[in-house]
């Protein structure tokens, strides 16, 4: 039986209609597409390829406009870069990127900048031969002789672990199969700890391996048995502690062992209780932590390492209700808090020595800002990178003694950038209930207010993480071409403080679109553009954010491209069996209680597909991905094929040799870009004007 038909060659494939049904509180769910699950059903691939090679054919003839688009991505491109030497005790690391190669070339120099280069990792020969290649853990000892790292080459984010010797280029005996990022090294320079994956992808064990035994003697230090936590571990950036975190969605625990034992047993801080979350600073015989325990927004206490337990805490930065506290940096005479206010994040200074403070200054009306890599502890210079909508990403070395910055790098752009010919703002919009909504909005000088232009929103709305604005040399390609690009800072983030977070999850997750269209017709009223001009996109739960919009107003929209979205949630938070599902509930809600059940159904994108006309389409997915199954993009595309009612373009592109973030390599994901480009180019009628 063929699961799936196509009636000529530029008709699109139509997966079959097979019932499985789900009793649920008193409701029958019948899943016509569950089928699409079993990636063994060979005939499951063979719908994936249809439907790819129905994509290739409808954007065929504009092969030419997808070339030229990725060559002009391509264009701006430095073939040949450095990122910033970072110096840490005699050694200054870099990695640097050369002509027509895909992947980096890590680098070091002893002494001073002017020493022979040494290459200590190429992952081009690394990725040699693999149609898929990411670095994963990067760990050098402290002795700065052996480096651990880790690879992953099918974008399922199981990595394989390797240890190399810096003194004569050879790969260890030992590997390490299914680990994941994190990684920490014993001051004795021949044991690390790290963590290994459960059978649904999550960093559930912590294990101690000594250099030259063999890896099936390592002991395990800690299982973390409940399923909505994930293990890592970190360093203090003195060196003096491995911390040993659980972290759930909402409540985290940590424990620590000083960095010197090889031997040592870790104690734990504070016990976790629901809903508390901390992390864990070391400075000078004290414990400073980060914690929401009475503070929405964060506070900062510390505490002697030797009295770790929360009834010693005493408060260091108090809580402020306007101020969310994201980041602590420490120096051995400087703190560093990266904070947001007022929707910006904004870096403060403490002055150890005087116990004096100071907010660094930045210009533009919106922006990136974010503390660099800085290993060094006894520093009087912090290294934080910059970037706006149209400043290039810029790392800055500031003062902290002066308070002087000084430009190490700022991005190169081939064939030249001038920002003075594009502009920048910050407006809000009204949502459903009052509240206002920051817009980030960048275009082109000779843009008009007219409402002719056409119009790019990007949101994403979860899991409580902001989305800066920061520079893109491909966004170029829209902007030269006439479109406004505009960025919507909606609940569900935390952008506007841990609230906004809050406000846009669980039973209030619905504000999250309802701001989304918000933002949109304020747009429209503001003449930026005009309904039914404007493309919207998201990728993962920002691809939700898309379904769900425009099963709410699609009038409002010509396109949409959703990137390996989350779309089918309702199933996916039943299904408990899944990677990542039970660490989700505290971000969705469980499903087993009715009233989550009501409301995810009532929102989730695959759910509330009806008959009604949609914008065009572009919907990515990728094949290894263990965040969002290939399924509920596959799933939500073929519903949308069997009920919509327009001839609107309707595009699935299913990438059959990675995961979640796409394809890998510089170039590579360059020609993904060239798709979406060439999709929505061609669907706004812009392909005259190339």
């Amino acid at each position: 039986m063929m699961l799936f038909i196509s009636h000529s060659l530029m008709q699109p494939p139509h997966a079959a209609k097979l019932a499985h049904q789900i009793e649920i509180h008193g409701d029958t769910i019948v899943d016509e597409y569950f089928w699409l699950r079993d990636r063994d059903n060979p005939q499951v691939m063979e719908y994936l390829t249809a439907e790819n090679d129905y994509t290739e054919r409808v954007l065929e003839p504009h092969a030419e406009l997808r070339e030229s688009l990725f060559q002009e991505l391509k264009a701006r491109v430095k073939e040949d870069d450095n990122s910033v030497p970072v110096k840490k005790d005699a050694y200054y690391y870099y990695t640097r990127v050369a002509a027509g190669k895909q992947y980096g070339i890590h680098c070091r120099k002893k002494g001073d900048l002017n020493s022979p280069e040494e290459i200590i990792l190429d992952e081009n020969q690394l990725a040699e031969g693999k149609p898929y290649f990411q670095l994963g853990t990067f760990s050098i000892s402290p002795n700065h002789q052996l480096l651990a790292y880790a690879e992953d080459i099918d974008g399922s984010e199981r990595y394989t672990l390797r240890i190399k010797n810096l003194n004569t280029g050879e790969l260890l005996p030992e590997t390490i199969a299914n680990t994941y990022y994190s990684l920490e090294w014993v001051n004795d320079n021949q044991t690390f700890y790290y963590t290994v994956l459960d059978e649904n992808l999550r960093p559930y064990r912590l294990y101690r391996h000594t250099i030259g035994q063999p890896t099936e003697r390592d002991e395990l230090i800690y299982e973390e048995r409940d399923s909505q936590f994930f293990v890592g571990c970190d360093k203090s950036r003195d060196d003096r502690y491995i911390f040993l975190t659980t972290n759930g969605k909402i409540t985290s625990e940590q424990y620590f062992v000083s960095a010197d034992d090889p031997h040592g047993t870790f104690s734990i801080v504070t016990p976790r209780q629901k809903g508390h979350e901390y992390s864990v600073s070391h400075h000078q015989g004290y414990f400073y932590i980060i914690t929401n325990d009475n503070a929405q927004n964060f506070r900062i206490v510390r505490t002697l390492v030797t009295q770790p337990q929360q009834q010693y805490w005493e408060e260091y930065i108090p809580h402020d209700p306007e101020r969310l506290i994201e980041g602590f940096d420490e120096f051995k005479d400087y703190f560093i808090i990266s904070e947001r206010y007022q929707g910006l994040g904004q870096l403060r200074a403490i002055d150890l020595q005087n116990q004096t403070s100071h907010y660094l200054e930045f210009d533009d009306p919106t922006y990136l800002v974010f503390g660099a890599t800085n290993p060094e502890y006894d520093t009087q210079t912090f290294r934080f990178g910059y970037t706006s909508l149209v400043s290039p990403m810029t790392v800055f070395e500031y003062d902290l003694r002066s308070r002087s910055k000084t430009i190490l790098k700022q991005n190169e752009i081939p064939g030249g950038y001038d920002p003075s010919q594009y502009h920048s703002e910050r407006i809000f919009a009204h949502s459903h209930d009052g509240v206002e909504v920051p817009i980030s909005i960048v275009y082109r000088q000779d843009f008009k207010r007219d409402g002719t232009a056409p119009l790019y929103l990007y949101g994403y709305g979860s899991y409580g993480m902001s989305l800066d604005p920061g520079f893109s040399t491909n966004r170029l390609s829209l902007l030269d071409r006439g479109f406004v690009y505009a960025i919507a800072h909606i609940r569900g983030g935390s952008e506007l403080g841990r609230h906004w977070y809050e406000s846009g999850k669980f039973l209030q997750k619905k504000n999250t679109f309802l701001d989304f269209v918000a933002c949109a017709e304020h747009l429209i009223a503001e003449k930026y553009t005009s309904a039914g001009n404007i493309a919207i996109a998201g990728g993962s739960a920002g691809g939700l954010l898309v379904g769900a919009t425009i099963n709410l107003k699609p009038e409002l929209f010509k396109a949409a491209i959703a990137q390996v979205p989350f779309v089918d949630v309702l199933n996916t938070m039943l299904d408990a069996d899944l990677p990542l599902t039970q660490l989700e509930y505290d971000e969705w809600g469980n499903p087993a209680d009715e009233e989550f059940y009501r409301y995810i159904r009532s929102y989730s994108p695959y759910d509330n597909v009806e008959a009604k006309a949609y914008p065009h389409l572009l919907i990515t997915a990728g094949l290894n991905d263990p965040r969002v199954t290939y399924w509920e993009p596959a799933k939500w595309t073929a519903k949308l094929r069997d009920l919509k009612t327009d001839d609107n373009l309707l595009l699935l592109k299913t990438n059959l040799d990675s995961g979640h973030g796409g394809a890998s390599g510089r170039y590579e994901y360059l020609k993904d870009i060239a798709l979406e480009y060439t999709f929505l180019l061609t669907v706004f009628e812009k392909v005259s004007n190339i």
